[in-house]
């Protein structure tokens, strides 16, 4: 659980923010930047949960493997929004035990229900990921390019992520479940932009 309680992880990819020059924004932007960064460093901490809890049950080892390898991809991602949180003058959530410890036991149960179900899980959450990832690139303040090239990037391997879990045999999840899952996150966006 040391991605919820503060360590420094270490990503295997250079950011995509390397090389991208810094802009000079106001307080006003620099916040704002800050609460959406902060935000996507908290869905970097439920993704590790939601697949270390996947991957703790899994049934088949190829699904287990799956859930690890995106498991990595999702450090960098925390890794990078942690940088640029400390490049925003910012800081993680305060709540980040909270939403791990949730995410987790949210990613196991799908885990105990079967593989499939727990692919379709990964599925729908990726989806839901890449449309807030992308209306961050709106929300994002337009001169704040670092920001922007990590989100993006970041869009591109959640894309990825549910295209493997689909092909990997995921069943579309029935209907309140999503529906659920987007109001669960409506509520870690708007706390975690905050807190």
């Amino acid at each position: 659980m040391s991605t919820a309680l503060g360590a420094t992880p270490e990503a295997g990819r250079a950011s995509p923010a390397v090389g991208v020059a810094d802009a000079s924004l106001d307080d006003p932007a620099r916040r704002h930047a800050a609460g959406l960064m902060r935000v996507n460093h908290t869905g970097e901490v439920c993704a590790q949960a939601l697949y270390s809890g996947q991957a703790a049950v899994a049934r088949d080892s190829g699904t287990r493997d799956q859930m690890l390898a995106a498991a990595a991809e999702e450090t960098d991602h925390l890794a990078w929004c942690g940088e640029r949180l400390d490049e925003l003058h910012s800081r993680p959530s305060l709540l980040n035990p909270l939403w791990y410890a949730g995410s987790f036991a949210i990613g196991a149960a799908a885990a105990l229900v079967n593989d499939r179900v727990s692919l379709g899980f990964v599925v729908e959450t990726e989806r839901q990921v890449e449309a807030h990832l992308g209306e961050h690139l709106q929300r994002l303040p337009h001169d704040d390019a670092r920001s922007r090239a990590i989100v993006a990037q970041m869009q591109a391997d959640e894309a990825r992520h549910g295209q493997n879990a689909l092909a990997a045999g995921a069943i579309e999840l029935p209907p309140p479940i999503p529906a659920l899952m987007r109001i669960a996150s409506a509520v870690m966006k708007a706390v975690a932009y905050r807190i």
